[in-house]
């Protein structure tokens, strides 16, 4: 994903040069095609991400869009006054993007685990929030907070990620996209955990189950029709998400119960609890029962319940 981000940026800084990226010293081998090509518009804020965000706010203020640019917790959490007091009450075009969201870099522990983001920046004022589950989506979003007047957060995964959607999706901010449909269940996905969604789904179709799988690459605005479909609201719903309290689930939670559907809910997320070990993506993910067959297992049994 950040690769096909960077791509997307330099594309969109060649046609609007009011276009900006500031880094807090990370993003080697993937920034400098953006440094290269836009020397007069690149930063390097140094490890020093509060600095890094208030500098985006002020080249906002005079008509710049800002992208701000570091790995998981370190350009929300480090810098989240900045980017309440600075950004979004001032509701000005800096995008704030997380590479390594969830788990991606769960060798480091937990101070790399970019576990709560989801659920911090979206009840910021003013704050879009972008979580996009392929390399296309990636894309989309990019181009939407590029345009949007106002501040967004995209949190993108780490790298190598697999293309999901076989073409350039119908993309429009605050909307889901379908990549399945079926009847007995829907599953919700945000961020990298698509691909596992759709594995998923894969193994409960062998059981004779059909569940549609939906991307939501929007977190903030969210809308119903994620699991409302043709105006009726799916009985099974069940979000997976690389991310604790607070994300998709809080937020489908929400939306059932502010408008009275008639749905039960089975998240699939981190928990409260953080994971006091390191670890490869994988292994964390199978730990916390992300992984497709633990999903698909623990939805067959729901559903024979």
């Amino acid at each position: 994903m950040r690769t096909r981000f960077i791509e997307t940026l330099c594309r969109l800084a060649q046609e609007d040069d009011r276009i900006w990226l500031i880094c807090g010293d990370l993003g080697y081998s993937v920034l400098e095609a953006f440094r290269d090509r836009f020397p007069n518009r690149y930063l390097n804020a140094g490890v020093a991400e509060q600095n890094m965000t208030t500098m985006a706010a002020g080249l906002a203020h005079s008509g710049k869009i800002v992208f701000t640019y570091s790995i998981a917790n370190f350009p929300v959490m480090r810098c989240l006054e900045q980017i309440r007091n600075d950004v979004c009450y001032h509701n000005l075009p800096v995008k704030v993007v997380a590479v390594g969201g969830g788990l991606a870099y769960g060798t480091q522990g937990y101070t790399h685990h970019g576990v709560e983001d989801l659920a911090v920046t979206r009840v910021l004022p003013n704050m879009t929030v972008f979580a996009p589950g392929d390399p296309w989506e990636a894309e989309c979003v990019t181009e939407s907070a590029a345009a949007l007047p106002g501040p967004c957060y995209i949190r993108l995964g780490k790298a190598g990620e697999p293309v999901v959607h076989e073409e350039r999706p119908a993309f429009r901010v605050g909307e889901p996209l379908t990549l399945r449909t079926g009847t007995d269940v829907a599953i919700l996905s945000t961020g990298g955990m698509l691909v596992t969604a759709l594995a998923a789904a894969q193994l409960l179709q062998e059981k004779g189950i059909l569940a549609s799988v939906v991307s939501v690459p929007t977190i903030q605005p969210f809308s119903d029709t994620a699991f409302v479909f043709a105006g009726k609201p799916a009985a099974f719903v069940a979000t997976v998400e690389e991310h604790a309290e607070g994300g998709l689930a809080t937020i489908v939670a929400e939306r059932i119960a502010f408008g009275g559907y008639d749905t039960r809910l089975l998240p699939f997320r981190l928990g409260r609890e953080p994971l006091s070990v390191a670890g490869s993506q994988e292994e964390l993910r199978a730990m916390k029962g992300l992984s497709s067959q633990a999903i698909a297992s623990n939805i067959h049994q729901w559903l024979s319940t």
